[in-house]
């Protein structure tokens, strides 16, 4: 095994033997990889902060192409200390993980690992955490080969007169194909096609109403339910926390 550098993010650990993880990082160079962290959950470990969830940083690792890879150290790039103070924060950073590494099933794009990043960059300098996950979801869907048709009517292709946006049809509706949906405001209906466009890492400010806010929420959280069949815990968790509070 040589050694390299590279540039990742833990998205899981898992516990190993009687005191090391196996720690599925996404990583700018290879992708998904999994590296093994021997020793790492003895407390005088050297790895021991450093091997979990929403590590950010350079790995120095034995770089194995099949099978795992052994982890020597972790140079850290951001610690996302803001994220991990906070529980809304941990809530949503933690559906990204779980969301990206599912993500990641069906596409090898690099662009993933530049999406996810410039999220939780985001959302660590407090950006509001549920719109830039909803951008984010909203891209992912892309990767998934489910995208919403927003830019003209997903029934009869008009571009004239969009009123709403249905997860039942697939994306936007125009005044002749709506029937009977839920009409949302005229605001969110120019949200969502922003969203798909928007790159996260010029995103300097957002002022999205309430409102607006909770009917992409609902769009997004209808559509992935309909067309993904990906189910995570971690997205109950968030349900749970905005109920609560």
């Amino acid at each position: 095994m040589k050694i390299e550098k590279v540039t990742g993010i833990v998205l899981s650990d898992t516990n190993y033997s009687e005191s090391s993880k196996i720690l599925n990082v996404l990583t700018k160079e290879h992708g998904k990889i999994g590296i093994i962290s021997k020793g790492c959950r003895n407390l005088k470990s050297s790895l021991r902060s450093v091997s979990s969830k929403l590590t950010y940083g350079y790995f120095n690792i034995y770089y194995k192409q099949e099978g795992l890879s052994v982890l020597i150290s972790v140079d850290i790039i951001n610690d996302f200390s803001n994220i991990k103070q906070d529980l809304f924060k941990i809530g949503y950073a933690t559906f990204l993980s779980d969301l990206t590494n599912q993500v990641l099933k069906e596409t090898s794009s690099n662009e993933i690992f530049d999406l996810f990043i410039n999220g939780l960059i985001k959302i660590n300098d407090d950006f509001d955490p549920m719109i830039i996950t909803n951008i984010i979801e909203l891209k992912y869907l892309n990767y998934l080969g489910v995208m919403p048709i927003l830019d003209c009517c997903s029934v009869c292709g008009s571009n004239k007169k969009i009123v709403t946006v249905s997860s039942f049809s697939g994306g936007y509706l125009c005044v002749n194909c709506y029937k009977n949906e839920y009409i949302v405001d005229e605001k969110t209906v120019k949200l969502l096609r922003m969203f798909s466009y928007v790159d996260i890492s010029k995103i300097k400010e957002l002022n999205i109403l309430p409102k607006n806010k909770n009917e992409i929420n609902r769009f997004l959280e209808n559509y992935y339910d309909r067309y993904t069949g990906i189910y995570l815990k971690s997205k109950d968790f968030l349900t749970q926390l905005r109920e609560k509070y």
